[in-house]
């Protein structure tokens, strides 16, 4: 009695909102495309089956349905007292006046009282392209579920029929529909259904437009896969939100097996074993971490995570690791390949969540500042399977770090870099990666900033190197960490980088030259932003911040080296670079067996230069190195044999 009481209320409240709206010709049709999707035989649905001959009413029993089943479980109705920041609040509200944040580093852009979804204030393709990410989408469902204020709903309702109407899947509107917004949107639109579900804006012809295109977003990501990169874990994880969030969809089961399948592959294809994402930039494997957690996460939720074997949980532990052993002191990122350093702490709420997934008491220390847990128990860190390898004092935010890297090509957002590194003291970046500054829009700034020359390593006649890179000794200490990589960047040179960790205060770093190349072989330097002091004569440079720390870079004195200053910028923001500082030194190689070496001190200091001397030892050669270093504190002696 209660029930049927309760539909003739919803008769009451929604035919009218049926009428309310203008019904666009075509709405009969497509409320009838989307019952024909839906799995009849399931018990749940009963009460739409009963009534498929009236769509009205058949409409009005779904959406009863889905607000009222208890079935399906989502991630989002776990959080507890979400935080609306001011950004959140900014983009919430701008939407209502049709004003969207698309690509985040642009401003936002008022798009019409009639919405261009195509809109491109700038040139940049990313602009669009993240526009139908509809991140301003996520900030209004955000406000919405703290405040309960209609308005949100109401415009969020309107937008989303508006959206699917002008965005129909095929080949012109391929700028709304790339795979890579596709698996963005499966993924937040079903977070969305969950807060606007209630709203009294949410109406039978909303439900049709929503499910609707949820359908199309997930049969088409049953078409393509960009294994191997983080486009698939978007791609699948897209699949797996629609599938799990709506299981009433017939092909449902289909959506989910595939999306299963590809995470669990993809986890062996693109995770090193040393836990690093095969991209080879911290952004991507930072959100490579989510990406490939949230399936689970939804998975378990609902009752099905021995879809995914334990392998899969240990190689996110994994994951989770590299972080902290690669991020600098203040928690910034060595902004390899495409790659921004972002803010100090920046991953501090992510090692929180982190410590208390995998009881990590290291995890709980990068969360908390140190103030709780126990510091990691190595200062230094060898990724040997991506090529990337840390040198650290200490696990104080003041303390020397060095982080390297020489690995494979990792792909599009991989740079021709190996043997480049950041170093890091004092609270300071203070030889900052140069980064990538853009993607689209500026194809010659891109280019300029994916040159070899303009990183920290070995270049012969200016050109790019390839990837051919080679762990020749890793030999960390208590006193001294030895670390040597070899790349075979040219067709006939090799560098070698023998970089010696000293006293955990300042590195020794020789650069060899091998093999039969000829021309300008040249080892490159760039420091932070700020005034340098350059003393030719000395081949030398330091930095000359007149507060907290410097570094002082000299290369020994030899016949034919010389220094000159370079074209220097870098970017820390996308859009947005910066000139400083750098050099060059340069021994010319006129014939095929001259040998040549760069023997250079990097030395953080934070008030006076230390006064260190090295010398090469004539016993060296080819596969044994020895060097006599001359300080403050006495002769040592630094040698290895391969």
């Amino acid at each position: 009695m209660i029930r049927i009481t309760f539909s003739i209320l919803l008769a009451v409240i929604f035919i009218p909102s049926l009428i309310g709206y203008s019904q666009p010709s075509d709405f009969a049709a497509s409320a009838d495309t989307l019952l024909n999707r839906l799995d009849f035989n399931s018990a749940a649905l009963q009460n739409v089956t009963d009534n498929q001959g009236n769509t009205g009413t058949a409409l009005q029993e779904l959406l009863y349905y889905y607000r009222n089943r208890t079935g399906v479980k989502h991630p989002i109705n776990t959080i507890r007292d979400e935080e609306i920041t001011e950004r959140d609040l900014k983009w919430a509200n701008d939407a209502l006046e049709h004003i969207f944040v698309g690509q985040p580093a642009y401003s936002s852009y008022f798009c019409g009282e009639d919405i261009n979804w195509e809109s491109r204030p700038v040139p940049d393709n990313e602009w669009v392209w993240q526009l139908n990410r509809m991140y301003f989408w996520n900030a209004m469902g955000k406000v919405y579920a703290k405040s309960r204020d209609e308005r949100y709903a109401k415009e969020w309702c309107s937008q989303l029929i508006d959206w699917t109407s002008k965005n129909p899947r095929d080949d012109a509107h391929e700028y709304a529909w790339r795979s890579i917004e596709t698996g963005i949107r499966g993924y937040s639109w079903t977070g969305l259904f969950q807060r606007f579900i209630h709203s009294q804006n949410f109406t039978p012809k909303v439900l049709v437009a929503f499910l609707n295109s949820c359908y199309e977003h997930a049969e088409y990501l049953m078409t393509v896969y960009h294994t191997g990169s983080n486009w698939a874990l978007m791609e699948a994880e897209g699949l797996a939100f629609i599938a799990f969030t709506f299981p009433e969809f017939k092909h449902s089961p289909q959506w989910k097996a595939e999306a299963i399948r590809r995470l669990n592959q993809e986890i062996n294809l693109q995770v090193y074993p040393d836990g690093q994402q095969r991209e080879l930039a911290m952004g991507y494997h930072v959100g490579s971490i989510r990406w490939f957690y949230r399936t689970y996460q939804l998975a378990k939720l609902n009752g099905l995570e021995n879809e995914f074997p334990e392998t899969y949980i240990s190689s996110i532990e994994r994951m989770c690791e590299v972080p902290m052993k690669l991020c600098l002191p203040d928690g910034t990122n060595a902004q390899f390949g495409d790659a921004w350093a972002g803010k100090p702490g920046q991953y501090s709420d992510r090692f929180m969540e982190w410590s208390q997934r995998f009881n990590r008491q290291d995890f709980l220390f990068l969360a908390t500042n140190g103030e709780q847990g126990v510091a990691p128990d190595k200062t230094a860190y060898n990724l040997s399977n991506s090529g990337l390898y840390s040198l650290r004092s200490s696990w104080d935010k003041n303390a020397v770090c060095m982080v390297l890297k020489n690995g494979p090509d990792g792909g599009g957002h991989c740079q021709p870099d190996n043997g480049t590194f950041t170093l890091y003291a004092g609270g300071r970046t203070l030889m900052p990666d140069a980064g990538s500054y853009i993607y689209h829009g500026d194809p010659d700034g891109r280019a300029w900033f994916r040159q070899t020359k303009i990183h920290q390593t070995l270049t012969l006649n200016g050109e790019n190197t390839k990837y051919d890179p080679e762990l020749l000794l890793w030999q960390p200490g208590e006193e001294l960490d030895i670390l040597v990589v070899e790349n075979a960047g040219y067709q006939n040179l090799t560098h070698r980088r023998s970089v010696f960790f000293v006293d955990k205060r300042y590195f020794v770093i020789v650069d060899e030259a091998i093999g039969t190349g000829i021309g300008d072989v040249d080892i490159h330097f760039q420091l932070a932003p700020g005034s340098t002091v350059i003393d030719k004569n000395q081949l030398s440079v330091r930095s000359d911040f007149r507060e907290g720390w410097n570094v002082f870079i000299r290369t020994e004195k030899q016949k034919l080296v010389e220094l000159s200053e370079e074209e220097g910028w870098v970017s820390f923001e996308y859009t947005k670079k910066q000139p400083r500082p750098a050099i060059r030194y340069r021994i010319k190689k006129s014939t095929p067996n001259q040998p040549v070496r760069f023997i250079t001190l990097v030395v953080p200091y934070e008030k006076e230069i230390p006064d260190i001397q090295v010398e090469f030892s004539p016993d060296s050669d080819a596969n044994n190195l020895l060097l006599k270093v001359q300080g403050n504190d006495g002769e040592k002696v630094l040698k290895y044999n391969l």
